[in-house]
């Protein structure tokens, strides 16, 4: 798992001054199908229904996921992105606010959300409110890099998993 750990490149100032941007661009370039097997291997997936996928390259990943696994995939979209009827919810983030919706047509099931990288933790908790509201239990959540030194996820009550950890 080290080998892919350097396919990931650090940009200093990114996108403003003060981050450090981990882009995994060469990762999916060069190691994509070695990069989902190791979070596929995080858990143990026989209780998860669908994976949801948080937008950006949240879908990459879990789309990637949910076809290696049989699974269904749920996108969970930037405002605007989905047709009614959805849920919505705002967060914060490093460098700013955002919103995410969900659609509130899935039946009860359980997923798995996944992401690239975990940074403040305001994605993943808005993601978790939402798919809690759209009636999907979230067993688990998934993401390439979890950078906890900017995070305060432990008080989640849902286990988090990352193939790297900052």
């Amino acid at each position: 798992m080290s080998d892919l750990e350097t396919f990931i490149r650090d940009v200093p100032d990114f996108p403003k001054k003060g981050i450090i941007f981990k882009d995994i661009s060469p990762l999916l370039e060069q190691k994509f199908s070695e990069t989902i097997d190791a979070i596929i291997k995080l858990i143990d997936w026989s209780e998860v229904d669908s994976i949801a996928g948080v937008e950006s390259r949240g879908f990459i990943f879990g789309a990637a996921m949910a076809k290696a696994l049989g699974k269904g995939f749920i996108p969970i979209r930037k405002k605007g992105k989905l047709p009614p009827p959805v849920i919505s919810e705002s967060y914060t983030l490093e460098y700013g606010e955002d919103s995410l919706e969900i659609s509130t047509l899935y039946n009860k099931q359980k997923v798995v959300i996944v992401d690239d990288v975990i940074a403040t933790g305001g994605t993943l908790k808005a993601s978790i409110k939402l798919c809690k509201n759209a009636n999907l239990e979230v067993i688990s959540c998934l993401s390439l890099i979890n950078l906890s030194f900017l995070n305060e996820l432990d008080n989640t009550q849902i286990p988090i998993h990352s193939v790297f950890e900052y």
